[in-house]
């Protein structure tokens, strides 16, 4: 070795030696008494945080993804953050018992963004309302008014009506076709429906604003997901000045309201909350409960706004998402489809036309729906929560204020917990032991569990099981000539397919 290089030896040799005593110095402070035992995670930048390991991942915009990998290299309880927000992201059915069982009243408030300040009016809604007074309210007037099972039954004619008129818009299609079959995007079709079965059941039909309404309601579903700047530093005058999505999001929820308030100022002023049929839709109770008082919280006008708003969004879009990714799924295995279609057919064959009541007596469709549910969980994060209180969960010390990300996409996919988890297979369900939605069995919550568990399942099941026995019924399906199926995602609030599902109907049953 030459003489000159000495020097440089030695630095480096006394850097490797502070480099040293740095790590073991910070071993010491981390397991000194009163220090925090914080979940591990990735290296952070400044600013960024964590943000790079997601977006320069090979999964960079599909966060589910990116976050499961990390998950296998640093644990099923990791935190991160994101920009300046601590984010704890759970990954496993015992992670996710003990935030959502365990310890669910530490974890029983939403984490309200910036963007989801806007939407939510502060929190003045079912969704992200913190855990409180008005959200026990809430909670109460949707379980026993808004979303039970008898006011679920009382709105099956809007169901039956509505798939009907899809079914027989779908048969002209055929008709014109000379029997080659309809080449059609089903995708839209099954969302438009959808959405005027919720519309109908939220506001009735008096709504002559309806596609600006579900347009701007998509909008909304969009700026709600991904990393806003202002979410990412809510603290910042700066970053809230610079987001253009912030702005997107104030625009889009005024134009919601003023709809929602041109609704609701025809209902009052109708009088008999408007309603000339004696039927009562999802606003028709919320005035009725306002009128009558006696709650511990007033339901005003913009709380009313928000809450008709919310079950929109969260009623439309995990139903539809679901309906596509199960039409995709059964025409890529045929012989599945062939099975479902069989159990459809042989139960309503010489029938014109099938009711939400038939339905009851199917058991494979119901299968397809719950694997549906497994393999494409529509909210891949739920919503999200925030710790409350400081608690332990795993061993861990989990701050106050931190943000949680239960990933039940990844749950959902996870070879310890499911046989061929990759697999698209409806006979897993068959087995009375089988795992169920219901928030019991938390490998497989796909509307969640605990105290914030979505109060609209029963809703969103009746209204794909319909539209989706329907068109097996009365329609083959098959790929257009030539064509695959790319079943790529696109993120969001929910897990869309990234291109347009296009196939060709041919109509079997009038």
């Amino acid at each position: 070795m030459e003489l000159g290089s000495l020097p440089l030896l030695g630095f480096l040799v006394s850097l490797i030696f502070l480099l040293l005593v740095k790590h073991v110095v910070s071993i010491c402070t981390c397991s000194a008494p009163g220090k925090p035992r914080l979940p591990p995670g990735p290296w952070k930048l400044p600013l960024l945080g964590s943000l790079h390991h997601v977006l320069l991942s090979r999964y960079g915009d599909l966060p589910h993804r990116a976050l499961r990998d990390l998950s296998g290299i640093h644990g099923p309880l990791m935190l991160l953050r994101f920009g300046v927000v601590p984010t704890l992201v759970v990954s496993s059915a015992e992670a996710a018992r003990e935030v959502l069982k365990t310890h669910d009243t530490a974890f029983a408030s939403r984490h309200l963004s910036p963007t989801l300040a806007v939407f939510s009016r502060g929190g003045q809604d079912i969704l992200f309302s913190p855990y409180g007074d008005l959200w026990r309210q809430l909670r109460r007037v949707c379980v026993l008014e808004l979303l039970s099972t008898r006011r679920v039954q009382s709105l099956r004619h809007i169901r039956e009506d509505e798939t009907a008129g899809l079914v027989r818009s779908l048969a002209d299609e055929c008709a014109r076709t000379g029997g080659v079959g309809a080449v059609v995007d089903i995708a839209e079709r099954m969302s438009h429906v959808i959405n005027n079965i919720v519309v109908r059941s939220a506001i009735g039909s008096r709504c002559p604003r309806r596609d600006e309404f579900v347009r701007e309601i998509d909008e909304s579903v969009k700026l709600t997901a991904g990393f806003n700047l202002a979410d990412l530093f809510p603290s910042s005058t700066l970053a809230r000045w610079l987001s253009g999505g912030l702005r997107k999001a104030e625009r889009c929820n005024q134009q919601m309201c003023d709809i929602m308030k041109d609704i609701i100022l025809e209902r009052t002023t109708a009088g008999a909350h408007g309603r000339s049929d004696g039927e009562e839709d999802i606003l028709s109770v919320l005035l009725r409960v306002q009128s009558d008082g006696g709650v511990q919280c007033a339901l005003t006008t913009e709380i009313i706004t928000t809450v008709i708003l919310e079950i929109f969004a969260a009623g439309s879009g995990t139903s539809s998402t679901t309906l596509e990714w199960a039409m995709s799924e059964l025409v890529m295995n045929p012989h599945l489809l062939r099975r479902a279609q069989a159990e459809v057919r042989g139960a309503f064959k010489g029938q014109i036309k099938i009711t939400e009541g038939d339905v009851g007596k199917l058991s494979y469709l119901h299968l397809v729906i719950r694997e549906t549910l497994r393999l494409h969980a529509p909210v891949p994060f739920l919503l999200p929560r925030q710790c409350r209180e400081r608690c332990e969960v795993m061993g861990y010390d989990i701050p106050e204020g931190t943000k949680v990300l239960v990933n039940t996409w990844a749950m959902c996919r996870d070879g310890a917990y499911w046989e061929d988890a990759e697999e698209f297979k409806p006979q897993r369900f068959e087995a009375s032991t089988a795992m169920d939605f219901k928030g019991g069995d938390f490998e497989f919550i796909p509307f969640g569990a605990g105290r914030r568990m979505c109060p609209g399942v029963a809703l969103g099941l009746a209204n794909m099981e319909l539209v989706l026995a329907s068109l097996l019924y009365h329609f083959d399906w098959e790929l257009p000539s030539g064509d695959e199926l790319d079943m790529s995602e696109s993120f969001g609030i929910t897990i869309r397919r990234k291109s347009k599902l296009v196939l060709r109907a041919t109509q079997r049953f009038p």
